[in-house]
């Protein structure tokens, strides 16, 4: 029996070829393993794309002894003069030659400190230990950090859209199966559509309906993408309380990322061209706050406030 609950832990790849990544980004990786080398990398790309997967699933195929550090939570200069140094300055207990690597997950979330420690630290450690560093705003590490790394964007293109969706939707439908979980598959495409390209957002959804034991179109209103109508219309009549209303009804339901992308390619239907470059400044801060706030509901409509404040509307 798995020590997993969670849908995201429990079926998580253990190796690059049940990855699902475009055929061109996961050649890469598939050429680490066949060297049986890992360089010292950057995985960049947004939440729930694989980076994490990826990572693990790379060292666990090259053998290699790995200490992941959340740097979001340890993400200060004590974690490199403590655990870092700790771990990448001791022999392999390995039977085989690979050096060990730190995955430093979250790297976007490190103080300048940490990363200008780590530069020193890739060098130094470099015979023994390499380093994997994920990161959601590959803009926020520092320039000498990406000098010293292979730099990996998840990105993925919009001709490798489908193939990758009918290839989630298969591993959906092969989890829900082992979990006798009964479902419909027009709902698994639209879920999957919806919150792609981030698979762990998709999992801990389906996880979420799934706990009724069958996932069918009942839960399609809880899916529908964002509209923005509504909430336009009240940041139109500086209706404050109504839009504060909107945003504690829907925060759990909505994906920020995609409100956030919506509101920037539809700023020029709903506002003044003299309001449109305002805009698409403070709809970009909030974004890039969007990874690392505690509670993404106050920034949403921290944002949708000073939209409103500062913003003329058609």
């Amino acid at each position: 029996m798995s020590e997993h609950f969670l849908y995201t832990e429990k079926y998580r790849p253990q190796v690059i070829a049940d990855c699902i990544l475009p055929t061109r980004i996961k050649k890469s990786f598939t050429e680490f393993v066949a060297n049986g080398n890992i360089p010292t990398l950057l995985l960049s790309g947004g939440a729930g794309t694989g980076k994490t997967t990826i990572a693990k699933a790379l060292c666990n195929e090259v053998g290699n002894d790995v200490m992941v550090i959340n740097a979001s939570k340890e993400r200060g200069i004590d974690t490199l003069r403590t655990k870092i140094t700790g771990f990448a300055s001791t022999v392999s207990l390995s039977d085989n030659d690979a050096r060990k690597i730190i995955i430093m997950d979250e790297a976007d979330s490190m103080t300048v400190d940490l990363q200008s420690g780590m530069r020193a630290a890739i060098e130094e450690f470099s015979g023994n230990c390499g380093f994997i560093f994920t990161a959601n705003f590959p803009s926020k590490i520092i320039e000498p950090i990406h000098s010293r790394c292979i730099s990996i964007d998840f990105k993925v293109k919009e001709n490798e859209q489908s193939q990758m969706m009918g290839q989630f939707m298969k591993r959906v439908m092969a989890i829900l199966d082992k979990e006798n979980v009964k479902y419909d598959n027009a709902v698994l495409a639209s879920l999957i559509k919806t919150h792609f390209p981030d698979f762990r957002r998709t999992l801990n959804e389906l996880q979420r309906y799934a706990a009724g034991g069958e996932i069918d179109s009942g839960i399609l209103a809880n899916i529908a993408e964002v509209k923005l109508d509504n909430v336009v219309e009240f940041l139109r009549k500086k209706d404050f309380k109504s839009m504060r209303e909107w945003v504690g009804t829907n925060s759990n339901m909505i994906d920020s990322t995609e409100l956030f992308s919506k509101l920037y390619k539809s700023a020029e239907q709903y506002l003044q061209p003299s309001s449109v470059p305002q805009a698409i400044i403070l709809i970009g801060e909030y974004s890039y706050k969007d990874a690392v706030v505690a509670d993404k509901e106050i920034n949403i409509a921290a944002c949708l406030t000073e939209l409103m404040a500062g913003c003329e509307f058609k």
